[in-house]
């Protein structure tokens, strides 16, 4: 089939790869190049760099809702559609120009975790289990019929990039299994249930900010769901202290409270321990926790 395809992330560039080798892709459309870095040098995306790769035109609206962009994606006369993490919302306007409409690679199980960031929210959540939706986009969020779904477990220390990493390359296979359904006309849909629906909402860098009034396996679960960024952090001497590696001890202590032990730095919470492994104050380098134990006097003190 003649597929136009959009997306940004690194998440996207299996789908994109796997599109590649079995249909004519006549053009991807990516977010425009960025400043990124100390630098602030423009960066290319992701999927931008896969499409140049692969020889195919790549197009970098602002807007994609905008007239010229419509009128670019209605000049592609493309068969189907496919929308992997594009970050830009797909008007009506884009989604009627298809004859086979739009498909999305979300990853969660639908409707479950509709939003921009369901494998941040999943594992922050603490869930064990996650997928892929093959979706066939309307003008909802994430509301469309599904066409099929791959369940995946999540380890108890995995963290997002790592799941994100999984999900993408099952979710360029169940790509493909949908559009081969679609070809030869055995696509089966299925409507959502609303009243299931949870929403993982995109990030923001407040969500970050640890409750040591938590148990210690929800703080860690958020760590890992939210590394890289926001990332997890607390206070200490008036300075954010980011907490980039931990592990969660089953023992008891006032929450916020760190105690030194052998060269272990601990801090209790809510309901059990969370023992720091590498940690990162602002403006420096990271650095193991013993350092930062051994440098800064940290015995008894408290976080907020």
């Amino acid at each position: 089939m003649r597929v136009v395809f959009l997306g940004t992330p690194e998440f996207a560039v299996p789908s994109l790869r796997g599109l590649a080798a079995r249909h004519e892709v006549a053009a991807v459309f990516t977010q425009p190049d960025r400043p990124k870095g100390r630098g602030n040098q423009l960066a290319e995306s992701f999927v931008k760099v896969a499409a140049k790769e692969l020889a195919i035109p790549v197009y970098q609206p602002e807007r994609i809702r905008r007239p010229e962009a419509v009128e670019q994606l209605r000049e592609l006369a493309a068969e189907i559609m496919v929308v992997v993490g594009y970050g830009q919302i797909i008007p009506q306007s884009i989604i009627d120009l298809p004859r086979r409409g739009i498909l999305n690679v979300h990853a969660s199980l639908l409707p479950k975790y509709r939003g921009a960031a369901p494998i941040q929210w999943a594992i922050a959540n603490g869930e064990t289990e996650t997928g892929v939706t093959i979706m066939q986009i309307d003008a909802g969020l994430d509301t469309g019929d599904m066409l099929l779904k791959a369940s995946m477990a999540i380890g108890p220390d995995e963290t997002a990039p790592e799941l994100s990493a999984r999900l993408a390359l099952s979710g360029a296979e169940l790509l493909l299994e949908a559009m081969r359904h679609i070809e030869d006309g055995t696509v089966r849909r299925e409507k959502q249930d609303d009243g299931e629906a949870t929403l993982a909402p995109i990030l923001k860098k407040e969500d970050g900010a640890i409750d040591w009034s938590k148990a210690a396996r929800q703080i860690y679960d958020r760590l890992r769901g939210f590394t890289p960024w926001p990332g997890a952090y607390t206070m200490f001497r008036a300075q954010q202290l980011s907490v980039l590696r931990a592990r969660v001890e089953k023992r008891e202590m006032p929450a916020a409270q760190i105690a030194v032990e052998k060269h272990r730095v601990f801090v209790g919470s809510g309901s059990g321990a969370l023992e720091l492994l590498e940690v990162q104050l602002a403006g420096k380098k990271r650095m193991p926790a013993e350092a930062f134990a051994n440098g800064y006097r940290i015995e008894g003190e408290t976080l907020r």
